[in-house]
């Protein structure tokens, strides 16, 4: 068989011509709130998952390396055959008793621990109410088939325990390495553990990477003042913001969308906030739906209001030169 590469760069060519192509910025850095970029040297980070600033706080990047020292590097296995170690058990306990669930079943990220999840539960027969704009990942598990204490929504909501199930990820606030996880009900995880296909052909989580995450949780359940930043943080840029005259996406969390709507747009704007110093990424298609392109800045506790006021100025500027606000 000879693959239809010629058919590939058409699409290639396509996804170009519509400015739909995404490129990819190099680090040189640790993720953190200024970062060193290969192309552009040190700039603003505005669109890392790095809610509560600890993707390079020193307590994780050192319970990862003892973890490195004392458990190795990686285990070669899946859970059930010989990738089990202490501290896989442990985050397990620990992500089950913040999420005040009977138990947790880990995954090597969020997505894995989605798809896993749908298709181990449902069959055919079930029928399935998603929201249009469900991750990706929820998304292809129904196909499959056919808050004040950072627990999120249900506790936001006092509905923690009406709450049967619940999947998150490592990677983004929890220190933004990778990993997933399922917490609920005991015969639900134990149901996961027997029947759920990425997390029986996948390989385990690497030690350092369950060390980390144990750390983390330990930390969000001790510095409440984290939160505190985050929220007060969001607030200050959502506001500025709107009153700059940009229009952005209604809501209390600090992803904020700075709705542009055309796909060209957001990645001058990108393009040029980038060489202003600040690095955020344009959104589009098929990221987002067509014609509702946007930068999507995200706000972190480790932000200072000097870096925000900075990314603000940049904005207008860079706002009105390209006709986007007044």
């Amino acid at each position: 068989m000879v693959l239809p590469v010629g058919v590939f760069q058409e699409e290639l060519n396509k996804i170009r011509a519509e400015g739909l192509y995404k490129e990819e910025r190099v680090i040189r850095s640790p993720q953190g709130v200024e970062i060193r970029t290969l192309e552009s040297g040190t700039v603003l980070n505005s669109c890392a998952n790095n809610y509560l600033g600890l993707a390079n706080h020193p307590a994780i990047v050192e319970a990862a390396a003892r973890a490195l020292q004392d458990h190795g590097f990686g285990m070669a296995s899946v859970r059930f055959i010989c990738g089990t170690q202490d501290l896989h058990h442990e985050l397990e306990n620990t992500i089950a008793g913040f999420f005040q669930a009977d138990d947790a079943i880990l995954y090597t990220s969020c997505f894995d621990a989605n798809t896993g999840l749908f298709e181990t539960i449902l069959g055919p027969e079930d029928a399935v109410i998603g929201d249009a704009l469900n991750h990706a990942s929820i998304i292809d598990g129904i196909r499959l088939c056919k808050g004040p204490s950072g627990r999120g929504t249900a506790e936001h909501y006092g509905v923690m325990n009406e709450i049967d199930i619940t999947t998150s990820t490592l990677g983004k606030a929890m220190g933004g390495a990778s990993g997933g996880f399922t917490a609920g009900r005991k015969p639900i995880i134990d149901l996961l553990r027997q029947r759920s296909r990425p997390y029986l052909f996948s390989n385990t989580l690497t030690p350092a990477l369950a060390a980390a995450g144990i750390r983390a949780f330990h930390l969000v359940s001790e510095a409440g003042g984290l939160r505190e930043r985050l929220r007060e943080n969001t607030r200050y840029f959502r506001e500025e913001i709107a009153r700059a005259g940009f229009e952005i996406k209604p809501g209390e969390h600090p992803i904020v969308p700075v709705m542009l709507y055309e796909a060209d747009l957001a990645q001058k704007m990108a393009a040029d906030l980038l060489r202003e110093g600040i690095y955020v990424v344009g959104f589009f298609y098929p990221v987002v739906p067509k014609g509702e392109a946007r930068i999507r800045v995200q706000i972190s506790a480790a932000h200072e209001k000097r870096h925000l006021d900075e990314a603000l100025g940049a904005f207008i500027r860079v706002g009105r030169r390209l006709g986007a606000i007044r």
